[in-house]
């Protein structure tokens, strides 16, 4: 009996450290309730890196001379420092992740995003980050 009971919390321990990290191999990060929102978490050689993606805006910024790819809809904080608007070739949009309800928050690697049905606030350790939003966005 003994056995038996040690082999099922060996199995269960398995399990779940399988499921573990399965979950941790697919990307970090959310999406808002809308899914007009996702942001992603990256650590490239322990340098914290927090980019939101925003599918549809009202209004789209004019794109710098200097940028030949798209401008406007995504946007880059580091763990330390403010917060820009990114000319990209990519985007972090991604089915997979998971939604951040209204009125939920979600934290890792020294920021914070709150989801609230006027769009997603993050921000970095040092308060500086950006607000996302349909009708308006804006870098802090």
């Amino acid at each position: 009996m003994m056995m038996r009971t040690l082999a099922m919390l060996f199995a269960l321990s398995v399990l779940t450290f399988a499921a573990t990290s399965r979950a941790q191999t697919g990307p970090i990060g959310f999406q808002s309730p809308s899914k007009n929102i996702a942001c992603q978490y990256f650590d490239y050689d322990k340098q914290n890196i927090l980019r939101c993606d925003i599918a549809a805006m009202e209004t789209k910024p004019r794109r710098p001379a200097d940028c030949d790819l798209d401008y406007g809809g995504a946007f880059e904080v580091n763990a330390k420092g403010p917060a820009m608007r990114l000319c990209h070739g990519d985007t972090v949009m991604n089915k997979s992740l998971p939604v951040l309800g209204y009125g939920e928050v979600w934290q890792r690697g020294g920021f914070t995003c709150k989801s609230e049905q006027a769009g997603i606030t993050c921000f970095n350790a040092d308060r500086r980050g950006f607000s996302l939003a349909r009708s308006k966005q804006e870098v802090f």
